[in-house]
Protein backbone atom coordinates (compact mmCIF):
# COMPACT_ATOMS: atom_id res chain seq x y z
CA UNK A 1 0.00 0.00 0.00
CA UNK A 2 1.46 3.44 -0.78
CA UNK A 3 2.08 5.72 2.14
CA UNK A 4 4.18 8.55 3.45
CA UNK A 5 5.77 9.09 6.36
CA UNK A 6 4.72 10.29 9.56
CA UNK A 7 0.63 12.13 9.51
CA UNK A 8 -2.08 10.69 12.35
CA UNK A 9 -4.59 8.43 12.86
CA UNK A 10 -7.71 10.16 13.72
CA UNK A 11 -11.27 8.43 14.43
CA UNK A 12 -12.71 8.87 10.69
CA UNK A 13 -16.55 8.88 11.99
CA UNK A 14 -17.50 8.29 8.22
CA UNK A 15 -20.13 5.95 9.31
CA UNK A 16 -22.46 8.33 10.36
CA UNK A 17 -22.87 9.27 6.93
CA UNK A 18 -20.95 6.91 3.97
CA UNK A 19 -24.43 4.42 3.72
CA UNK A 20 -26.31 7.91 3.10
CA UNK A 21 -26.59 7.83 -0.47
CA UNK A 22 -26.67 11.07 -2.75
CA UNK A 23 -30.03 13.41 -3.01
CA UNK A 24 -31.56 16.67 -3.16
CA UNK A 25 -30.71 19.38 -0.82
CA UNK A 26 -32.55 22.71 -0.16
CA UNK A 27 -34.20 24.70 -2.34
CA UNK A 28 -33.65 28.18 -0.84
CA UNK A 29 -35.88 31.15 -1.27
CA UNK A 30 -32.68 33.30 -2.00
CA UNK A 31 -29.37 32.48 -2.94
CA UNK A 32 -26.26 34.54 -1.98
CA UNK A 33 -23.79 33.58 -5.02
CA UNK A 34 -20.27 34.49 -3.95
CA UNK A 35 -18.14 36.24 -6.92
CA UNK A 36 -15.19 34.60 -4.89
CA UNK A 37 -15.34 31.21 -4.58
CA UNK A 38 -12.09 30.38 -5.82
CA UNK A 39 -8.15 31.34 -5.52
CA UNK A 40 -7.19 34.53 -7.63
CA UNK A 41 -9.69 37.85 -8.02
CA UNK A 42 -13.26 37.48 -7.78
CA UNK A 43 -15.31 37.20 -10.98
CA UNK A 44 -17.37 40.52 -12.40
CA UNK A 45 -21.04 40.74 -11.77
CA UNK A 46 -22.63 40.54 -15.98
CA UNK A 47 -26.02 41.33 -14.56
CA UNK A 48 -28.25 43.53 -13.37
CA UNK A 49 -30.90 44.50 -10.57
CA UNK A 50 -33.95 43.31 -11.55
CA UNK A 51 -32.98 40.76 -14.22
CA UNK A 52 -34.37 37.42 -14.78
CA UNK A 53 -32.11 34.56 -14.84
CA UNK A 54 -31.93 31.25 -15.61
CA UNK A 55 -30.15 28.15 -13.88
CA UNK A 56 -26.92 27.61 -15.34
CA UNK A 57 -26.69 31.34 -16.67
CA UNK A 58 -23.25 33.50 -16.60
CA UNK A 59 -24.06 35.74 -14.09
CA UNK A 60 -20.50 36.47 -13.22
CA UNK A 61 -17.16 36.70 -15.61
CA UNK A 62 -13.67 35.56 -14.59
CA UNK A 63 -11.58 38.73 -13.92
CA UNK A 64 -8.71 39.16 -15.55
CA UNK A 65 -5.59 36.99 -14.62
CA UNK A 66 -6.48 34.09 -12.00
CA UNK A 67 -10.37 33.84 -11.99
CA UNK A 68 -13.46 31.61 -12.88
CA UNK A 69 -16.91 32.23 -14.17
CA UNK A 70 -19.87 31.84 -11.87
CA UNK A 71 -23.05 30.81 -12.85
CA UNK A 72 -26.90 30.80 -11.22
CA UNK A 73 -27.28 27.87 -9.35
CA UNK A 74 -31.57 28.77 -9.84
CA UNK A 75 -33.77 30.44 -12.27
CA UNK A 76 -35.14 33.81 -10.53
CA UNK A 77 -34.69 37.57 -10.72
CA UNK A 78 -31.73 39.33 -9.53
CA UNK A 79 -31.71 41.37 -6.59
CA UNK A 80 -28.43 43.14 -6.68
CA UNK A 81 -24.82 42.22 -6.00
CA UNK A 82 -24.48 43.06 -2.46
CA UNK A 83 -22.10 42.85 0.79
CA UNK A 84 -22.95 39.84 2.21
CA UNK A 85 -20.64 37.61 5.32
CA UNK A 86 -18.03 35.48 4.28
CA UNK A 87 -16.16 32.24 5.68
CA UNK A 88 -13.41 34.61 6.80
CA UNK A 89 -15.89 36.70 8.51
CA UNK A 90 -15.38 40.00 6.13
CA UNK A 91 -18.12 41.10 4.07
CA UNK A 92 -17.45 40.21 0.08
CA UNK A 93 -19.49 40.68 -3.11
CA UNK A 94 -22.44 38.37 -3.70
CA UNK A 95 -24.96 38.03 -6.45
CA UNK A 96 -28.53 38.05 -4.40
CA UNK A 97 -31.26 36.23 -6.36
CA UNK A 98 -35.09 35.26 -5.67
CA UNK A 99 -35.55 31.85 -6.56
CA UNK A 100 -38.89 31.29 -8.48
CA UNK A 101 -38.50 27.45 -7.88
CA UNK A 102 -39.42 27.15 -11.92
CA UNK A 103 -36.00 25.33 -12.14
CA UNK A 104 -35.67 26.34 -15.93
CA UNK A 105 -32.44 26.14 -17.13
CA UNK A 106 -29.80 26.88 -19.59
CA UNK A 107 -26.74 25.29 -20.93
CA UNK A 108 -23.25 26.12 -22.56
CA UNK A 109 -22.96 24.64 -26.10
CA UNK A 110 -22.40 21.12 -27.29
CA UNK A 111 -18.61 20.85 -28.41
CA UNK A 112 -18.10 20.17 -31.92
CA UNK A 113 -14.92 17.88 -30.69
CA UNK A 114 -12.55 17.11 -27.68
CA UNK A 115 -9.25 18.18 -28.15
CA UNK A 116 -6.87 19.22 -25.28
CA UNK A 117 -7.73 22.63 -25.94
CA UNK A 118 -11.47 23.04 -26.45
CA UNK A 119 -11.75 20.43 -23.31
CA UNK A 120 -9.63 23.05 -21.26
CA UNK A 121 -11.50 25.90 -22.58
CA UNK A 122 -14.98 23.98 -21.67
CA UNK A 123 -13.21 23.81 -18.29
CA UNK A 124 -12.47 27.49 -18.08
CA UNK A 125 -16.07 28.47 -19.33
CA UNK A 126 -17.90 25.83 -17.19
CA UNK A 127 -15.72 28.18 -14.05
CA UNK A 128 -15.01 24.71 -12.82
CA UNK A 129 -12.45 24.99 -9.68
CA UNK A 130 -10.54 22.28 -7.74
CA UNK A 131 -13.63 20.84 -5.25
CA UNK A 132 -11.52 19.15 -2.70
CA UNK A 133 -11.09 22.42 -0.67
CA UNK A 134 -8.05 24.32 -2.54
CA UNK A 135 -10.69 25.87 -4.97
CA UNK A 136 -7.57 26.97 -7.56
CA UNK A 137 -8.78 27.33 -11.34
CA UNK A 138 -8.89 23.81 -12.52
CA UNK A 139 -8.07 25.17 -16.11
CA UNK A 140 -4.62 26.31 -15.25
CA UNK A 141 -3.70 23.87 -13.01
CA UNK A 142 -4.41 21.22 -15.95
CA UNK A 143 -2.43 23.87 -18.46
CA UNK A 144 0.68 23.58 -16.20
CA UNK A 145 1.80 26.31 -18.30
CA UNK A 146 5.63 25.36 -19.63
CA UNK A 147 5.52 22.24 -18.00
CA UNK A 148 5.28 18.84 -19.21
CA UNK A 149 2.73 16.22 -17.42
CA UNK A 150 3.14 12.96 -18.00
CA UNK A 151 0.68 11.30 -15.23
CA UNK A 152 -2.26 12.49 -13.46
CA UNK A 153 -2.97 11.66 -9.56
CA UNK A 154 -6.85 12.00 -9.11
CA UNK A 155 -7.26 12.58 -5.43
CA UNK A 156 -9.73 9.92 -4.10
CA UNK A 157 -8.24 9.93 -0.58
CA UNK A 158 -10.53 11.57 1.33
CA UNK A 159 -8.66 11.79 4.47
CA UNK A 160 -10.57 14.13 6.54
CA UNK A 161 -13.03 12.24 8.79
CA UNK A 162 -16.47 12.68 8.98
CA UNK A 163 -16.77 13.63 4.61
CA UNK A 164 -18.08 10.91 2.69
CA UNK A 165 -19.29 12.71 -0.47
CA UNK A 166 -16.52 11.84 -2.55
CA UNK A 167 -16.97 7.71 -1.93
CA UNK A 168 -20.46 8.38 -2.44
CA UNK A 169 -19.65 10.00 -5.96
CA UNK A 170 -17.05 7.03 -6.61
CA UNK A 171 -20.06 4.12 -5.71
CA UNK A 172 -23.06 6.41 -7.23
CA UNK A 173 -21.62 8.38 -10.32
CA UNK A 174 -18.90 5.61 -11.52
CA UNK A 175 -19.38 5.40 -15.04
CA UNK A 176 -18.84 9.47 -15.33
CA UNK A 177 -16.10 9.76 -12.93
CA UNK A 178 -14.15 7.01 -15.08
CA UNK A 179 -14.99 9.10 -18.37
CA UNK A 180 -14.35 12.47 -16.26
CA UNK A 181 -10.81 11.25 -15.37
CA UNK A 182 -10.02 10.72 -19.22
CA UNK A 183 -11.53 14.01 -19.72
CA UNK A 184 -9.07 15.35 -17.43
CA UNK A 185 -6.01 12.98 -18.76
CA UNK A 186 -6.65 14.73 -22.43
CA UNK A 187 -7.01 18.16 -21.02
CA UNK A 188 -3.18 17.93 -18.80
CA UNK A 189 -1.42 16.08 -22.02
CA UNK A 190 -0.91 13.15 -19.01
CA UNK A 191 -0.43 9.58 -20.47
CA UNK A 192 -1.74 7.56 -17.99
CA UNK A 193 -3.42 8.41 -14.34
CA UNK A 194 -3.08 7.18 -11.05
CA UNK A 195 -6.50 7.05 -9.08
CA UNK A 196 -5.30 7.24 -5.27
CA UNK A 197 -8.05 5.84 -2.56
CA UNK A 198 -7.40 4.82 1.01
CA UNK A 199 -8.00 0.99 2.05
CA UNK A 200 -11.11 1.88 3.97
CA UNK A 201 -13.30 2.63 0.56
CA UNK A 202 -12.38 -0.97 -1.12
CA UNK A 203 -15.85 -1.76 -2.23
CA UNK A 204 -15.37 2.38 -3.91
CA UNK A 205 -11.76 1.30 -5.38
CA UNK A 206 -13.26 -2.11 -6.60
CA UNK A 207 -16.13 -0.08 -8.85
CA UNK A 208 -13.88 1.93 -9.65
CA UNK A 209 -11.21 -0.45 -11.01
CA UNK A 210 -13.93 -2.49 -13.32
CA UNK A 211 -14.68 0.77 -14.74
CA UNK A 212 -11.27 2.91 -15.62
CA UNK A 213 -9.13 1.41 -18.84
CA UNK A 214 -7.03 3.17 -21.34
CA UNK A 215 -4.03 3.95 -19.14
CA UNK A 216 -5.97 4.49 -15.60
CA UNK A 217 -5.32 2.39 -12.67
CA UNK A 218 -6.47 1.98 -9.32
CA UNK A 219 -3.69 2.21 -6.30
CA UNK A 220 -4.77 1.84 -2.34
CA UNK A 221 -3.03 3.92 -0.04
CA UNK A 222 -2.85 3.14 3.65
CA UNK A 223 -5.71 4.73 5.50
CA UNK A 224 -3.69 7.81 7.21
CA UNK A 225 -4.03 11.93 7.94
CA UNK A 226 -3.61 13.63 5.52
CA UNK A 227 -3.46 10.94 2.98
CA UNK A 228 -5.13 13.62 0.21
CA UNK A 229 -2.24 16.32 0.99
CA UNK A 230 -0.84 17.22 -2.99
CA UNK A 231 2.96 16.55 -2.06
CA UNK A 232 1.68 13.18 0.11
CA UNK A 233 -0.49 11.70 -2.60
CA UNK A 234 1.98 12.46 -5.23
CA UNK A 235 4.44 10.31 -3.35
CA UNK A 236 2.15 7.74 -1.92
CA UNK A 237 0.88 6.86 -5.03
CA UNK A 238 4.06 7.16 -7.58
CA UNK A 239 7.51 8.05 -5.44
CA UNK A 240 7.88 11.31 -6.76
CA UNK A 241 9.21 13.95 -4.50
CA UNK A 242 7.98 17.67 -5.30
CA UNK A 243 11.07 19.92 -4.33
CA UNK A 244 10.26 22.88 -1.75
CA UNK A 245 9.14 25.66 -3.57
CA UNK A 246 7.61 23.65 -6.47
CA UNK A 247 4.54 22.42 -7.99
CA UNK A 248 3.33 18.40 -8.86
CA UNK A 249 3.60 19.53 -12.28
CA UNK A 250 7.28 20.80 -11.86
CA UNK A 251 7.92 16.97 -11.34
CA UNK A 252 5.24 15.91 -14.08
CA UNK A 253 2.18 15.47 -12.07
CA UNK A 254 -0.89 16.97 -11.90
CA UNK A 255 -3.97 16.18 -9.14
CA UNK A 256 -7.57 16.74 -9.59
CA UNK A 257 -9.86 15.64 -6.98
CA UNK A 258 -12.69 13.58 -7.54
CA UNK A 259 -15.35 15.92 -7.41
CA UNK A 260 -13.56 17.87 -9.97
CA UNK A 261 -13.31 14.82 -12.29
CA UNK A 262 -16.60 14.38 -12.38
CA UNK A 263 -17.85 18.14 -12.38
CA UNK A 264 -15.61 18.00 -15.62
CA UNK A 265 -17.98 15.04 -17.12
CA UNK A 266 -20.90 16.98 -16.63
CA UNK A 267 -19.09 20.02 -18.27
CA UNK A 268 -18.06 18.76 -21.45
CA UNK A 269 -21.14 15.81 -21.54
CA UNK A 270 -23.80 17.33 -20.41
CA UNK A 271 -22.74 20.53 -20.62
CA UNK A 272 -23.67 21.81 -17.32
CA UNK A 273 -21.61 24.62 -15.83
CA UNK A 274 -20.05 24.05 -12.21
CA UNK A 275 -22.98 25.68 -10.15
CA UNK A 276 -23.50 22.84 -7.78
CA UNK A 277 -21.60 19.91 -5.29
CA UNK A 278 -22.04 17.69 -3.31
CA UNK A 279 -22.09 18.23 0.41
CA UNK A 280 -22.04 15.94 3.21
CA UNK A 281 -23.95 17.12 6.42
CA UNK A 282 -22.41 14.99 9.83
CA UNK A 283 -22.26 15.23 13.37
CA UNK A 284 -23.59 13.63 16.30
CA UNK A 285 -25.90 16.69 16.31
CA UNK A 286 -27.49 16.40 12.90
CA UNK A 287 -31.16 14.46 12.52
CA UNK A 288 -30.49 13.58 9.05
CA UNK A 289 -26.56 12.55 8.13
CA UNK A 290 -26.80 12.91 4.29
CA UNK A 291 -24.73 13.43 1.17
CA UNK A 292 -26.56 16.29 -1.08
CA UNK A 293 -26.37 17.91 -3.70
CA UNK A 294 -26.12 21.58 -2.94
CA UNK A 295 -26.45 24.71 -5.00
CA UNK A 296 -24.23 27.56 -4.62
CA UNK A 297 -25.15 30.41 -2.87
CA UNK A 298 -27.60 27.93 -0.27
CA UNK A 299 -27.15 30.01 3.33
CA UNK A 300 -25.77 27.26 6.08
CA UNK A 301 -29.12 27.82 7.55
CA UNK A 302 -30.58 26.60 5.26
CA UNK A 303 -29.06 23.61 5.07
CA UNK A 304 -29.41 23.14 8.55
CA UNK A 305 -33.21 23.37 8.58
CA UNK A 306 -32.85 20.90 6.03
CA UNK A 307 -30.75 18.49 7.96
CA UNK A 308 -31.97 18.82 11.19
CA UNK A 309 -28.89 20.04 12.27
CA UNK A 310 -28.74 21.76 15.97
CA UNK A 311 -27.51 25.65 15.91
CA UNK A 312 -27.09 25.42 19.41
CA UNK A 313 -24.62 22.48 19.41
CA UNK A 314 -21.26 22.68 21.25
CA UNK A 315 -19.21 23.63 17.41
CA UNK A 316 -20.58 23.88 13.58
CA UNK A 317 -17.41 23.36 11.14
CA UNK A 318 -17.24 24.18 7.45
CA UNK A 319 -15.39 21.24 6.05
CA UNK A 320 -13.61 18.38 8.12
CA UNK A 321 -12.68 18.77 11.33
CA UNK A 322 -8.89 18.92 10.95
CA UNK A 323 -8.52 21.36 8.06
CA UNK A 324 -11.85 23.12 8.10
CA UNK A 325 -13.38 26.28 9.85
CA UNK A 326 -15.23 26.92 12.74
CA UNK A 327 -18.95 28.44 11.73
CA UNK A 328 -19.74 31.34 13.40
CA UNK A 329 -22.94 32.64 11.36
CA UNK A 330 -25.45 30.23 9.27
CA UNK A 331 -26.23 33.68 7.38
CA UNK A 332 -22.45 31.99 5.66
CA UNK A 333 -23.40 30.35 1.83
CA UNK A 334 -22.19 27.09 0.41
CA UNK A 335 -19.67 27.61 -2.78
CA UNK A 336 -18.06 25.66 -4.68
CA UNK A 337 -15.51 24.45 -1.97
CA UNK A 338 -17.49 23.42 0.47
CA UNK A 339 -17.35 19.84 1.04
CA UNK A 340 -19.05 19.15 4.12
CA UNK A 341 -20.69 21.05 7.38
CA UNK A 342 -20.32 19.31 10.51
CA UNK A 343 -22.76 19.91 13.72
CA UNK A 344 -20.93 18.29 16.94
CA UNK A 345 -21.68 17.59 20.58
CA UNK A 346 -19.54 18.26 23.54
CA UNK A 347 -17.62 14.86 23.06
CA UNK A 348 -16.32 15.41 19.02
CA UNK A 349 -14.74 18.51 20.49
CA UNK A 350 -11.80 19.24 22.44
CA UNK A 351 -12.23 22.16 24.77
CA UNK A 352 -9.43 21.37 27.20
CA UNK A 353 -7.18 24.54 27.84
CA UNK A 354 -3.69 25.37 27.03
CA UNK A 355 -0.93 24.33 28.57
CA UNK A 356 3.14 24.69 28.58
CA UNK A 357 4.97 23.15 25.63
CA UNK A 358 6.21 19.81 27.79
CA UNK A 359 9.20 19.52 24.61
CA UNK A 360 7.99 16.15 24.01
CA UNK A 361 8.62 16.30 20.34
CA UNK A 362 5.21 15.12 19.38
CA UNK A 363 4.56 17.80 16.90
CA UNK A 364 7.40 17.09 15.03
CA UNK A 365 7.21 13.45 15.03
CA UNK A 366 3.91 13.69 13.28
CA UNK A 367 4.52 16.79 11.30
CA UNK A 368 4.36 15.24 7.09
CA UNK A 369 6.09 18.18 5.78
CA UNK A 370 9.19 17.47 7.97
CA UNK A 371 9.05 21.22 10.08
CA UNK A 372 9.23 21.79 13.92
CA UNK A 373 5.90 23.54 14.57
CA UNK A 374 7.28 24.07 18.65
CA UNK A 375 9.98 25.85 17.14
CA UNK A 376 8.34 28.16 14.97
CA UNK A 377 6.00 28.99 17.39
CA UNK A 378 8.06 30.81 19.34
CA UNK A 379 10.14 31.95 17.08
CA UNK A 380 6.30 33.84 16.04
CA UNK A 381 6.41 35.00 19.86
CA UNK A 382 9.48 36.22 20.08
CA UNK A 383 8.64 38.38 16.38
CA UNK A 384 11.91 36.77 14.93
CA UNK A 385 10.24 36.16 12.08
CA UNK A 386 13.51 35.28 10.34
CA UNK A 387 13.76 32.10 12.28
CA UNK A 388 10.28 31.05 11.63
CA UNK A 389 11.18 31.46 8.18
CA UNK A 390 14.48 29.22 8.45
CA UNK A 391 12.32 26.51 10.47
CA UNK A 392 10.28 26.37 7.17
CA UNK A 393 7.11 28.46 8.11
CA UNK A 394 6.41 28.92 4.60
CA UNK A 395 6.15 25.05 4.11
CA UNK A 396 3.41 24.16 6.63
CA UNK A 397 0.26 22.73 4.79
CA UNK A 398 -2.09 23.68 7.44
CA UNK A 399 -2.93 19.96 8.30
CA UNK A 400 -3.63 20.11 11.59
CA UNK A 401 -1.22 16.92 12.80
CA UNK A 402 0.72 19.11 15.26
CA UNK A 403 -2.24 20.34 17.25
CA UNK A 404 -3.91 16.82 16.92
CA UNK A 405 -0.70 15.13 18.79
CA UNK A 406 -0.16 17.97 21.62
CA UNK A 407 -0.55 17.16 24.96
CA UNK A 408 -0.58 20.14 25.66
CA UNK A 409 -3.09 21.75 23.64
CA UNK A 410 -1.22 24.11 22.26
CA UNK A 411 -2.36 25.94 19.44
CA UNK A 412 0.56 25.17 16.98
CA UNK A 413 -1.37 25.00 13.43
CA UNK A 414 -2.38 28.52 14.15
CA UNK A 415 0.63 29.87 15.42
CA UNK A 416 2.24 28.20 12.24
CA UNK A 417 -0.60 29.70 9.77
CA UNK A 418 0.32 32.95 11.31
CA UNK A 419 3.60 33.64 11.22
CA UNK A 420 3.20 32.20 7.18
CA UNK A 421 0.39 34.52 6.84
CA UNK A 422 3.12 36.99 8.73
CA UNK A 423 5.64 36.05 6.58
CA UNK A 424 3.64 36.34 3.35
CA UNK A 425 3.00 40.21 4.24
CA UNK A 426 6.40 41.28 4.55
CA UNK A 427 7.61 40.07 1.34
CA UNK A 428 4.63 41.57 -0.28
CA UNK A 429 5.65 44.83 1.59
CA UNK A 430 9.36 44.93 0.60
CA UNK A 431 8.58 44.46 -3.10
CA UNK A 432 5.79 46.97 -3.30
CA UNK A 433 8.70 49.19 -1.43
CA UNK A 434 11.23 47.96 -3.96
CA UNK A 435 8.78 48.64 -6.96
CA UNK A 436 8.30 52.00 -5.43
CA UNK A 437 11.77 52.50 -5.21
CA UNK A 438 12.11 51.92 -8.84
Amino acid sequence: MGTFASGVHPKGNKSIAEDKPIGRGPEPKEVYVPLLQHIGKPAVPVVAEGQRVLCGELIAKAAEGLSVNVYSPVSGTVKGVVGHISQTGKKTDHVLIENDFLNVSTYLAPLKEETRETILTRIAEAGIVGMGGATFPTAAKLRAEGKKVDLLIVNAAECEPYITCDYRIMLEYTEQLAEGIRLCMVAAGAERAIVGIENNKKDAADKLMRAVNGGVSVKILKTKYPQGAEKQLVYSCCRRVIPENKLPADVGVVVVNVHTALAVYKAVRENTPCYERVMTVSGKRVEKPCNIWVKNGTPYRDIAQFCGGDENCERIVAGGPMMGDAVFSLKVCAGKGSSALLFLDEGECDERRSEACIGCGRCVQACPMGLSPVFIERALFDKNYKEAQDFGADYCIGCGCCSYVCPSHRFLVQSVKLAKKILRERREKEKAGEKANG
